[in-house]
């Protein structure tokens, strides 16, 4: 069974750091490429937004929103991603989805982890 299942978001001040990770299961993970999106729940809802991705050879790409603020990492023994996410803003508050996808795995979603930056 295909699980992928985030932690780490939680409230954090301006300016301050969280590191989420998304564990997975039920697949080979070190053969996917794993992303980090994120949707605001402010009304109306957004479109899920693509924050950053990483391929399986360890290559990375960003949404411009993010770069230089944010990086991704993967540890395939630990059959984890990782979203460190320094210099936080309000507009970053959201809730953060992993998510990967293949032909055979369809398209996989986690259940999200709320990030919330305020002060």
């Amino acid at each position: 069974q295909v699980q992928l299942v985030e932690s780490g978001g939680g409230l954090v001040q301006p300016g301050g750091s969280l590191r989420l990770s998304c564990a997975a299961s039920g697949f080979t993970f070190s053969r996917y490429a794993m992303k980090w999106y994120r949707r605001e729940r402010q009304p109306p809802e957004k479109e899920r937004e693509l924050v950053a991705r990483i391929g399986i050879d360890g290559s990375t790409n960003y949404a411009d929103s993010v770069k230089g603020r944010f990086t991704i990492s993967r540890d395939n023994g630990k059959n984890t991603v990782y979203l460190q996410m320094n210099g936080l803003k309000p507009e970053d508050t959201a809730v953060y989805y992993c998510n990967t996808w293949g032909r055979n795995l369809g398209d996989r979603w986690g259940q999200g982890t709320q990030v919330t930056v305020s002060s």
